[in-house]
C-alpha cells in the first residue's frame, strides 16, 4: 500500500479543481485578459500544486521512509532516505 493511498480521494479532487483552474488560464489567455490578473491565477495553481506536492512528501516519510528505517535493512533504507532527498531537490528546484 502507498503512503497516499489514505488521502488519494482529497489528493484527486484537489488535483481535479487545479486542472480546472488551469482550464481557467487557458480562456483567460484566449480571452486577452489583463497579464496581472493571469499572473495572479498562476501564482495560485502554483501554490496548488505545491500544496499537493508538500502532502505527498509528507505522506511518503511518515509511511514509506519509516517502514524502511523500522523494517527494512540498512540498504533499503538508505535507498527511500535517498529517493526523499531527490525528490524534495526537484521540489526546490521547480
Amino acid at each position: 500500500m502507498r503512503g497516499y493511498t489514505i488521502n488519494r480521494d482529497d489528493y484527486l479532487r484537489r488535483l481535479r479543481r487545479i486542472e480546472g483552474q488551469v482550464r481557467g488560464l487557458q480562456r483567460m489567455i484566449e480571452s486577452d485578459d489583463y497579464c496581472i490578473d493571469i499572473l495572479t491565477q498562476l501564482s495560485s495553481v502554483t501554490a496548488a500544486l505545491q500544496s499537493v506536492a508538500i502532502g505527498l512528501v509528507d505522506e511518503h516519510l511518515r509511511h514509506c521512509v519509516l517502514e524502511a528505517a523500522t523494517h527494512g535493512d540498512d540498504a533499503e533504507r538508505d535507498a527511500k532516505l535517498t529517493e526523499a532527498v531527490q525528490a524534495i531537490s526537484r521540489l526546490v528546484r521547480s
